[in-house]
């Protein structure tokens, strides 16, 4: 019996742990192959694949991402043969089953909740030809055309599972993909717009067993494994031997990312990762979701933002870990008002990351079931995405998806920070209404539509700003000419502002530090660069203040100012200096004389 596992990732470099849970457990007594495809693959080029691997029966993980391309590919599998048992299983299906089985009437069986048991004995009643009623945890519709939904059987021993990490043929990939770990399976919390709320109690896998699979990952060329726990730091000794661990046997070019609950994290494990972690080692994921209490009351969600901002701060000030926190907009009683405040509440912490999701009614979820008791009006099919709900009408959700398309571009791929800070802090009231307006503004001109370089980013930037009532817009605009030249590996071709330093003005600059290297810093100096090399390796651009003490204080001096980036193939290996407009015309005055 050919036996395939299968799941549509929604990127090529994510990879499905359950199918290899499965797998893994099937063994040794079924060979179970895994077939992994993006949402993104045709469709045709999905079903050419499986087909031409002569399955009888194959298992479909199934999320919200990927559910409606899955059924696609379910209903042509299912025409093609006919005689193919087709099973699914994950978080999508697991809820609502009888409208699945009666959506889907390909499907021959359901597996419920945690499937790598269901899995097996399934496969054992498929080979012996027993009936489905022995199968534990599945739902399936008989012969009679009547639902069944056989009892669920009790959770496995976590400690006793198989590793999923040990396939031969996943260890070419490794280098290229994320790979997945859990280390444990449940919440503590009961969020009622989350899925894992529904189980309760937390529990764990080997600590010994996960230590082995992670050294073997990392001995065979994982870069980036990121543990799916829902609160990775619930056990505070736990987190500290996991972070132990990692800090010690960690290999050069690993990051390791969790989800972590900011306002349980003690002060003393974070003075301990900022002294202990070596930088780039950690990335924290922290949901904060909304700062509104009487929302988190509603949703049954537990938080205290004060000691979250002091968790966030201090890793922060650490300067070993990146963050990425998480908003959801549409939440219960917060209006359009209240999530501009929840997320300037945020973005004050300067997250290096902050993504705005929108609320997701999922199927099994608390919410879902109050939807009407909200005036939740959502969509019909995966992912659920709420449309407006009591507080929070259309026109609102639109403008909020608005400060989303901007907010990735201009602060998440952090491009230009300079810049957006000196918007956020001195242009506009607040962060949220400058990412509101521009997004805005983004929309009207169709930009949303067509792809971006990243001069055109700029360009965009200096287009909206430019048409705002702003005094001292010079400012901008050189602050905005510094980031472009900071980001850059290599020295530009071209540059996207055309009142920058003329041609004659540059090569007067140029041919006076080389000959007076000494008039920019001992430093530069000690490079005893020529002429020439700085013509080829070298951007100049004269600013209208002082950039060199606006980097260091904030402060903005009025004083003309050159500054010199040298480039070296690296944004963190390029050379800044900085001479004044006075200094150099006096030496130049002198050296002509």
């Amino acid at each position: 019996m050919k036996t395939v596992v299968s799941s549509l990732n929604a990127k090529y470099i994510h990879t499905n742990l359950a199918i290899r849970y499965l797998k893994a457990f099937a063994a040794p007594e079924f060979d179970v192959e895994i077939a992994e495809y993006t949402i993104k693959d045709p469709e045709m080029n999905i079903v050419s694949d499986l087909y031409s691997r002569k399955p009888d029966v194959i298992g479909f993980s199934c999320y919200i991402w990927n559910i409606e391309e899955t059924i696609r590919v379910v209903k042509m599998l299912k025409k093609i043969n006919p005689e193919l048992f087709i099973i699914l299983g994950g978080p999508e299906v697991t809820y609502d089953v009888p409208e699945w089985l009666e959506r889907l009437p390909e499907v021959d069986a359901i597996a419920l909740g945690e499937g790598e048991e269901t899995f097996k004995q399934l496969l054992f009643a498929l080979d012996e030809g027993q009936s489905l009623e022995s199968v534990h945890g599945i739902a399936y519709t008989d012969n009679n055309g009547k639902l069944k939904v056989n009892p669920q059987r009790n959770k496995l021993d976590l400690r006793e599972l198989p590793s999923p990490f040990r396939f031969e043929e996943d260890l070419p990939q490794l280098a290229k993909r994320v790979t997945y770990v859990e280390t444990s399976r449940g919440c503590p919390f009961s969020c009622q717009f989350c899925l894992s709320s529904i189980e309760v109690g937390v529990r764990y896998f080997d600590r010994e067993k996960i230590k082995n699979d992670i050294r073997f990952l990392m001995e065979h060329g994982a870069k980036t494994i990121k543990f799916v726990d829902r609160t990775f730091n619930i056990s505070r000794s736990y987190a500290m031997e996991m972070f132990q661990f990692l800090i010690d046997e960690h290999l050069p070019g690993t990051v390791f990312q969790f989800e972590i609950t900011g306002d349980i994290m003690r002060p003393e494990v974070i003075e301990f990762l900022n002294n202990e972690a070596p930088p780039g080692l950690f990335r924290f994921e922290i949901g904060v979701q909304s700062t509104n209490d009487h929302t988190n009351e509603l949703v049954k969600r537990r938080q205290n933002f004060e000691k979250l901002t002091r968790t966030v701060t201090m890793v922060k000030q650490g300067g070993k870990i990146d963050q990425h926190l998480d908003l959801i907009a549409g939440l219960p009683e917060e209006n359009y008002d209240s999530f501009r405040n929840t997320f300037n509440d945020v973005f004050t912490l300067r997250p290096e990351e902050l993504q705005l999701g929108f609320l997701k009614l999922l199927r099994g979820t608390g919410l879902r079931l109050d939807a009407k008791k909200y005036g939740y009006v959502y969509m019909d099919h995966a992912p659920y995405e709420m449309l407006s709900n009591n507080v929070l009408n259309f026109e609102e959700i639109i403008k909020i998806k608005q400060v989303e398309d901007v907010l990735e571009k201009y602060w998440n791929d952090h491009r230009m920070d300079l810049s957006i800070e000196y918007i956020v802090k001195d242009l506009f009231e607040t962060p949220f209404d400058f990412f509101q307006q521009f997004g805005s503004f983004w929309e009207t001109q169709g930009w949303s539509r067509i792809g971006h370089q990243l001069e055109d980013l700029f360009m965009r930037l200096h287009q909206f700003i430019s048409q705002q009532e702003f005094n001292d817009l010079h400012i901008i605009d050189g602050i905005m000419k510094w980031d472009y030249l900071t980001t850059q590996r290599y020295k530009p071709r071209k540059t996207w502002w055309n009142d920058g330093i003329d041609k004659e003005e540059k090569q007067r600059l140029i041919q006076t530090i080389a000959q007076k290297p000494e008039l920019v810093s001992p430093e530069f100096q000690a490079l005893s660069l020529s002429e020439k090399e700085l013509f080829k390796h070298a951007a100049v651009e004269k600013f209208p203040f002082s950039i060199a003490a606006y980097l260091e204080s904030g402060k903005i001096l009025n004083d003309v100012e050159y500054g010199i980036v040298l480039y070296n193939g690296k944004v963190s290996e390029q050379k800044v200096y900085f001479i004044s407009k006075d200094r150099f015309e006096q030496a130049f005055s002198v050296h002509t004389n």
